[in-house]
């Protein structure tokens, strides 16, 4: 770890959206520049498969000439509501939809065989948000149901056949936002709910996916005021640093939801915000769309590791855990599928 330079660990903590169907000048910047651990997949970057599976192997090779580990290759394809690719991929009505468990052994099964066959490694599913009949729910489209236990049976399975076939899961959005009315993609929402609800209730899908090996969790840009009054979930130490990894016991890595979203932006400031990930034991800020604040986000987590060794020390921890989730999923036979080479 010490011989790893501190422009690969910033870069490593950072999953990025890019413009274009094909590798450019903008992903050679990104990656043989800034060094990004990641990039995320959106309409934008879509025509079809063949196009889908160049870019993706142009990437990787990139990455490793650069020297890299391979790269997070990720997309949101939950189904119905929320699914960037479109036919020929196999479309699903998504997760309210499913009556049975065969339902999610089927989307789990054939979602990852077709992402993987075009080079995608990371998928950013399944919702565990729990959303309550009696409520507006944000989630109510989005989410398997209202019921924790349902929700945790779905949720696990699609887990364990996504990763079980190579494809890593994010489970999202921790601690939950079923609860909520207000959309976090517009503004940032307040979420008063006393902690034995949220125990109860909301967290009981994320106990039983950490206990599933979940390769990621993804956090919420909702500002859970019992927990912390002051910052979102995605910015707070209370949450992921106290509730996540010391109360729940996780030890995988863990992301931001889109730091551009309105929850975060105008609010807080790229800098601010890439602090407070440094402090909260978060592993990757995710930055969805090209601009400046990719560039200032990667300066602030380089110069704050070379000005602070408490965070540097932080710093070197997440970067083990991405590192080893990178091992565990991108290794020698997962490259070579795409014509490169392991080291």
């Amino acid at each position: 770890m010490d011989s790893i330079s501190a422009e690969t660990i910033a870069g490593q903590r950072l999953m990025v959206g890019f413009d274009g169907t094909a590798f450019n000048d903008d992903l050679k910047l990104l990656i043989g520049t800034l060094r990004v651990g990641g990039l995320i997949l959106f309409s934008r970057n879509i025509e079809e498969p063949e196009q889908i599976r160049q870019l993706c192997r142009d990437c990787q090779a990139y990455a490793r000439q650069c020297g890299l580990p391979p790269l997070f290759v990720a997309i949101d394809q939950e189904g119905g509501q929320v699914a960037r690719l479109k036919p020929p991929f196999t479309q699903f009505p998504g997760n309210p939809a499913m009556r049975a468990f065969d339902d999610a052994v089927h989307f789990a099964r054939t979602t990852a065989r077709e992402l993987k066959d075009v080079g995608i490694n990371m998928d950013m599913a399944p919702v565990l948000d729990i959303a309550p009949e009696n409520i507006n729910s944000i989630m109510a489209q989005r989410a398997f149901g209202g019921d924790p236990q349902w929700v945790t049976a779905m949720g696990t399975t699609v887990i364990d056949h996504l990763q079980q076939r190579g494809v890593m899961a994010v489970a999202k959005h921790f601690p939950g936002i079923g609860r909520t009315v207000l959309d976090s993609h517009l503004a940032l929402p307040d979420l008063d709910v006393d902690m034995a609800a949220l125990t109860d209730v909301d967290l009981v899908p994320f106990a039983a996916a950490i206990a599933n090996n979940v390769a990621g969790i993804m956090l919420s840009h909702i500002r859970y005021t019992t927990i912390d009054s002051i910052w979102p979930a995605s910015l707070s130490p209370s949450v992921t640093a106290d509730l996540l990894r010391g109360q729940m016991g996780y030890r995988g890595v863990v992301m931001t939801d889109d730091l551009d979203m309105g929850a975060i932006k105008p609010g807080y400031d790229i800098e601010t915000a890439i602090k407070r990930i440094l402090l909260s034991d978060v592993d990757i800020a995710l930055i969805c769309h090209k601009g400046p604040d990719i560039e200032a986000a990667w300066q602030t987590i380089h110069g704050a590791i070379a000005e602070d060794a408490g965070l540097k020390e932080k710093a070197k921890q997440s970067l083990q855990r991405i590192l080893e989730l990178k091992k565990n999923y991108l290794s020698g036979p997962w490259l070579q599928r795409y014509g490169l080479t392991a080291a």
